[in-house]
């Protein structure tokens, strides 16, 4: 379907004349390459999946590469001649992505009217500002980790550097611009406030959230179905499975969790590890190689995410999260929890707040403390259930809903006085 027709989508949604119900069209700016199976994909697929449930009209302008989502409105940019592969993390060419990503987001913004611009990420926070303000439609930014932070941790920047003390200033100004903020977590929002001096009421923690109908423990499952799914990855029946799900990255812990995995085999044999995600996949097979543990690591590759990714966690006994870094979010960790699996972190403010008290939390970085918790969770299944019912009380897409369809309409309406707009701030938080 062309970007013409494409605007007939947008004529289906009724509108009324009452501000806090009406349906809003939303154009969510997203600065990667949308959709892949991985962390912050899914935020965006589950909230774009929830507006559109509430009758809002969303259009996602997002880069040339990704797959199509069905029921989704998708504009994808111009591709680059010389990089045509997906972009995952930090790099030089995402310069002309988010050139092209601007272009694009102004081409829309001259065909429609939209009531807010929903940003991801700093670089589409930029955009939404630059343009947001040309066009006066308001912004909220969906912030899900410091962008120096992450640069660092993707090994693309250096804490001591000039590029450094440049780019802490642009994301200031974006972090102390954006008139609504959605922190991630409760760490992202005290990171904000505290370390980048943004207005308080200006930033509304909104956690990932999961679709606990979608992930489910594997006794939701017909025993067959387990059975031939373990078969099909070439998992022994009696064998133990520690699974992991998302990037393939040294700041994930790849490579510090196939260094436990290799201690954990001196003590168990019958454990495997089901490794799924992208990219890299040759680095690490190489690493498992190295460690002689190759036997006992499946590499499956890029898995889908809402019509794989649940029978394979399904197949686990023990999930792990070894994400090093301290700003991002960390939304695996609830499809774990749904799926009613002992979970396995390193110590993060992110990964305490998901987990509560049921989780096992290692020493950050320290492969022998992410080994010895991976042996103490496959001997406490019994803590898996009480996690699904924290993902299904705590964490729903319903409820986040409304901390999101607030904001747009406070934004939208601003002859509300300030004493609701605050007073409805002090409700969100608590």
């Amino acid at each position: 379907m062309d970007d013409a027709s494409k605007e007939h989508l947008h004529e289906a949604a009724p509108m009324t004349n009452t501000p806090q119900q009406r349906p809003y069209r939303v154009l969510m700016v997203a600065p990667t390459s949308f959709f892949a199976d991985y962390g912050c994909h899914v935020r965006i697929y589950e909230e774009v999946k929830i507006l559109q449930q509430l009758g809002h009209t969303v259009t996602i302008v997002t880069y040339r590469n990704g797959n199509d989502v069905p029921g989704l409105d998708i504009r994808r940019t111009l591709p680059i001649p010389w990089r045509r592969h997906y972009e995952v993390g930090s790099s030089r060419h995402k310069i002309a992505f988010d050139l092209l990503l601007g272009l694009k987001t102004l081409q829309l913004l001259l065909r429609r009217r939209y009531d807010v611009i929903h940003a991801h990420l700093h670089e589409g926070a930029m955009i939404a500002l630059l343009l947001g303000r040309l066009f006066r439609i308001p912004v909220v930014f969906d912030f899900q980790g410091s962008l120096t932070e992450e640069m660092i941790d993707h090994k693309f920047l250096q804490r001591d550097s000039m590029a450094y003390q440049l780019l802490r200033r642009v994301e200031e100004w974006i972090d102390t611009r954006s008139p609504v903020i959605f922190p991630s977590s409760s760490e992202g929002r005290r990171i904000l406030v505290e370390k980048f001096n943004c207005a308080p009421e200006r930033v509304r923690t909104l956690s990932d959230r999961v679709d606990t109908d979608v992930f489910q423990p594997a006794s939701y499952y017909p025993d067959s179905t387990m059975q031939a799914q373990r078969t099909a990855l070439g998992i022994p029946p009696a064998a133990k499975v520690i699974v992991y799900l998302g990037l393939l990255a040294e700041y994930q812990g790849t490579g510090l969790l196939l260094e436990a995995m290799q201690r954990i085999l001196r003590q168990r044999s019958n454990v495997y590890l089901l490794l799924m995600g992208f990219p890299g996949i040759d680095v690490y097979q190489q690493k498992a190689l190295d460690l002689g543990i190759q036997d006992k690591v499946i590499f499956t590759g890029r898995v889908s995410y809402r019509e794989a990714a649940p029978r394979y966690l399904a197949v686990g006994d023990v999930a792990v999260s070894p994400k090093l870094s301290v700003t991002e979010s960390a939304g695996k960790l609830l499809n774990y929890m749904a799926v009613g699996l002992p979970t396995v972190a390193f110590d993060t403010p992110v990964a305490r707040e998901y987990l509560g008290v049921q989780g096992f939390l290692a020493e950050r970085g320290n492969v022998e403390s992410l080994a010895e918790q991976l042996l103490i969770a496959l001997e406490s299944p019994q803590t898996g259930m009480p996690l699904r019912r924290r993902a299904v009380q705590q964490f729903s897409w319903r409820a986040a809903s409304e901390t999101i369809v607030a904001a747009y309409a406070e934004l939208t309406h601003p002859q509300r006085s300030k004493e609701t707009v605050q007073s409805k701030w002090i409700i969100t938080q608590k």
